[in-house]
């Protein structure tokens, strides 16, 4: 069985496209140079290295930043602005983007990111993951603008996950298809090991943090006990798995079915997960993968952002699932 590296997976498509210049091809391998960079240092967290633990700083979003978190977004930013192919980057750990003028070696595309997703779990070492989504700019000159920053989620040319687990695993989708690649310690190259993925129509796994329950909306209560409830003809009960790390949590999804849900609450009206770094690259993937993405009422692909840091509700995973969340929902609005 022939053995496919990600390098040579993307120089493949990028021959399927008629006038294609290989900047895409070469920004994503930055992306790769980045990823594994980071998966060495994960593996090596708490081994002679002062890696592990907070920084004392607090990031955009209020919450404490550790210390893997920095170094991962000082690695990508590094790596990716360096590159050529990026007019700016904007990070979950950034106030604001930071902006590369074209007469300063930027280039076409704006990388988005969640440098490491799930990092209060890394002193327990549970799975992390990076997020990424790269969207093509779309205003003329060298200034980047707000509709270059602020484009709809189905406005993404590529989005994608790296997941630091048992094994460092690569997935991204230019649309239409899903691949996915894990990575061979010994020889330092991913290889493609997940060719062509699809998620379930159903599963039988319901996500969501229930220690939120008693700020719920009885509409997501309901959605909660649906999923509990016995009934042999639509395989329920579903069980109930939660890490706690998004990407660990949506990965277990894309795999093996059903829903994972991070809705609007009392103490979170907006929602919780951030659209551009979080809900929009997943929703991609998903989405090419056969399965669906909502807020609980909208698409998620549809939104138009208006602000660079926005907070949306998430139901991801399998096609019918998020429907029946969609309708419940619905019936309680």
């Amino acid at each position: 069985m022939e053995r496919i590296t990600l390098v040579q997976h993307l120089r493949r498509q990028e021959m399927k496209i008629q006038g294609a210049s290989g900047e895409f091809t070469s920004l994503m391998n930055e992306i790769l140079v980045a990823s594994k960079i980071i998966s060495a240092a994960v593996n090596k967290a708490g081994i002679g290295e002062d890696i592990l633990g907070l920084t004392g700083k607090t990031n955009v979003q209020g919450e404490e930043v550790q210390k893997l978190d920095e170094y991962a977004n000082k690695t990508f930013i590094k790596i990716i602005g360096q590159s050529g192919h990026v007019c700016a980057i904007a990070s979950e750990e950034d106030p604001e983007p930071i902006l590369i003028a074209t007469q300063e070696g930027g280039g076409k595309y704006i990388f988005m990111m969640d440098p490491l997703d799930g990092s209060s779990n890394i002193d327990v070492n549970v799975s992390i993951g990076t997020i990424f989504s790269i969207y093509r700019k779309k205003s003329k000159g060298s200034m980047t603008l707000d509709e270059d920053l602020l484009q709809r989620g189905d406005q993404q040319v590529a989005a994608g996950y790296i997941i630091y687990g048992s094994s460092t695993m690569f997935v991204y989708t230019v649309g239409e298809s899903v691949f996915g690649f894990t990575l061979d310690p010994e020889l330092g190259e991913f290889f493609l090991s997940h060719d062509d993925m699809k998620i379930p129509e159903t599963g039988d796994i319901y996500s969501a943090n229930e220690g939120n329950r008693a700020h719920w909306s009885e509409g997501q209560k309901q959605v909660v006990e649906y999923f509990k409830e016995s009934d042999d003809a639509t395989r329920r009960p579903y069980k109930l798995r939660y890490i706690g790390s998004l990407v660990s949590d949506f990965h277990r999804t894309l795999l093996k079915g059903g829903i994972f849900m991070y809705p609007r609450d009392a103490t979170s009206p907006d929602g919780k997960l951030r659209f551009s770094y979080e809900a929009a690259p997943l929703s991609f993937i998903v989405e090419n993968a056969g399965g669906r993405a909502s807020t609980g009422d909208q698409r998620i692909l549809s939104l138009q952002p208006t602000q660079i840091h926005q907070r949306v509700p998430l139901y991801i995973g399998s096609k019918k699932d998020v429907k029946t969340a969609e309708d419940i929902l619905k019936k309680y609005s």
